[in-house]
């Protein structure tokens, strides 16, 4: 298949791309500067330009392409709700494009998405959810009730691997060396699941190749939920500093914006994602890479 991927050149969608090039497909990376085309064609992918916000490319991509993979997400925080909005459009507009056809169209969300008591499954549905990344599985849903062949790849808040430089973990190890000290809220017992980058890769090719039914949740997710505290105590050695216990009031000030992911309980099954798709994550473990040189590079 020729695929058409957003997001092409970033620390999952160049793990994706490499993997649709090594099982034979044709990849058309959605390109905005002369860096990232270059990047593509390193690979060797072909070049289409546009980005997230210029539609007309995104419909130009779509429909000279037999499949379409949607990673970009522009990574502003300031303004998350946003770009949360702008990921519905993009989706809406390149779900317009796909309507007729048989095109698979793989949408990417998070389990983040939830966080609460219990385990998530991937027959969760997020309906009535004030998370504003909801406006990325609602504009799924309304794709495939026109008949899109849609299906939405939850990944874990952890996507862990050589490479990640803005993710969850970068971010809460940054905060640590900032403040010198490696933080929990309350008893830290709250989970992140977590996914490597390159078993996360190989689920978007499995998804894509697989017939599926429009709006099904598939779960990038390798490990359930790793308690916070297990990953505050391996930041805390490694940088040898202290672990603290914080309380709600504290944590606020020490996290910042980054308060709501320090206390996401996210315990996240994929289990029926496993089963349908004999997906099995075979790369390290977050806790692995941790202990590695991974997150902490050896000094030159």
């Amino acid at each position: 298949m020729k695929v058409f991927v957003t997001g092409a050149t970033g620390f999952v969608g160049t793990a994706v791309v490499q993997e649709l090039l090594k099982a034979g497909h044709t990849v058309l990376g959605l390109a905005r500067s002369e860096e990232s085309a270059k990047k593509l064609i390193g690979a060797g992918a072909e070049v289409h330009h546009g980005d997230l916000n210029n539609l007309e490319s995104l419909k130009s991509g779509a429909e000279i392409a037999d499949a379409v993979i949607h990673l970009g997400f522009v990574h502003d925080f300031s303004r998350f709700e946003e770009m949360c909005k702008l990921d519905g459009k993009v989706i809406e507009t390149i779900g317009e494009t796909l309507i007729g056809t048989d095109k698979p169209f793989l949408i990417t969300s998070g389990t983040a998405l939830f966080s609460r008591d219990g385990l998530t499954t991937e027959n969760d549905l997020s309906a009535n959810n004030p998370h504003p990344r909801i406006a990325t599985e609602n504009a799924a849903d309304e794709m495939a009730a026109k008949g899109v062949k849609v299906a939405v790849i939850r990944l874990s808040p952890s996507v862990h691997g050589e490479g990640d430089k803005i993710g969850f973990v970068p971010l809460l190890i940054k905060i640590a060396r900032e403040k010198n000290v490696s933080a929990v809220i309350n008893d830290g017992n709250n989970h992140w699941p977590a996914v490597h980058r390159f078993d996360a890769a190989k689920l978007y090719r499995l998804a894509l190749e697989k017939p599926f039914e429009a709006g099904i949740r598939y779960h990038a997710v390798a490990e359930q939920g790793i308690p916070f505290k297990a990953i505050a105590t391996e930041i805390s050695g490694r940088l040898n500093i202290p672990l603290i216990s914080m309380n709600s009031e504290e944590a606020a000030e020490h996290f910042s914006w980054f308060t709501h992911f320090a206390k996401l309980d996210n315990l996240t099954s994929s289990e029926i994602t496993r089963k349908t798709l004999d997906w099995n994550p075979q790369h390290p473990t977050l806790l692995e890479d941790l202990n590695g040189s991974v997150y902490f590079p050896e000094p030159q």
